[in-house]
């Protein structure tokens, strides 16, 4: 069976949404943030001690892209899934890689010192912020007079991008989102699996 080991508001919600979706069987394992500090053990099962973590037979994954993206390509046929016959496949793959390397990024740094070392590096907090909304131009202006990021429909694109405008929100960095945004988020954060996936918690044995 499929496993994902995730926090609450982390990237795991990625492939969680993904197999929330896809009405996939898998096990969850909620864990306190951060695991590495609070779940010692759970380096043994994953030596970064990072989330999301992916247990599949065989097959051990740790980045919250690549998992969802195996996740519709070994579990589909999936409309989540852009095929490289499809005109918008390479806005795809963009949008996908665009997610992390481009949005996530910025909001790790805001996280670390603004939540975890607060008053560390208040600069930084702020700079990265500002960075975060700076690089949502691109994302406004794909979003005008569309519904979704990709081939007019709802995909992994949709699910990997947005992730980074519910974490702006849990951040207080989300004053600064413009319409397009806006309206588009709203739509995809009404999704049943979304709410879902948001929902899971982690529960201290009592």
């Amino acid at each position: 069976m499929i496993k994902i080991y995730a926090t609450e508001n982390s990237r795991a919600v990625r492939p969680i949404w993904t197999a929330e979706e896809m009405g996939l069987d898998y096990q969850l394992n909620m864990m306190p943030f951060p695991p590495r500090v609070f779940m010692k053990e759970y380096l043994d099962v994953n030596i970064l001690g990072t989330v999301p973590y992916l247990i599949d037979g065989d097959i051990e994954m740790t980045e919250s892209v690549a998992i969802s993206q195996y996740l519709v390509e070994k579990y589909g046929p999936t409309d989540l899934q852009v095929k490289s016959n499809e005109e918008d496949y390479p806005y795809y793959l963009n949008w996908l890689f665009h997610s992390d390397a481009t949005l996530t990024f910025p909001q790790t740094v805001v996280l670390r010192y603004k939540f975890q070392e607060p008053g560390v590096a208040d600069a930084a907090v702020e700079g990265y912020s500002r960075w975060f909304v700076s690089r949502l131009k691109l994302l406004e202006k794909s979003l005008e007079n569309k519904e979704y990021l990709c081939s007019n429909r709802f995909t992994l694109a949709d699910i990997c991008v947005s992730y980074a405008i519910n974490l702006a929100e849990a951040l207080g960095i989300d004053q600064a989102l413009k319409p397009n945004i806006k309206r588009w988020s709203e739509n995809l954060f009404s999704r049943p699996a979304f709410i879902k996936s948001k929902g899971y918690k982690y529960e201290k044995n009592r």
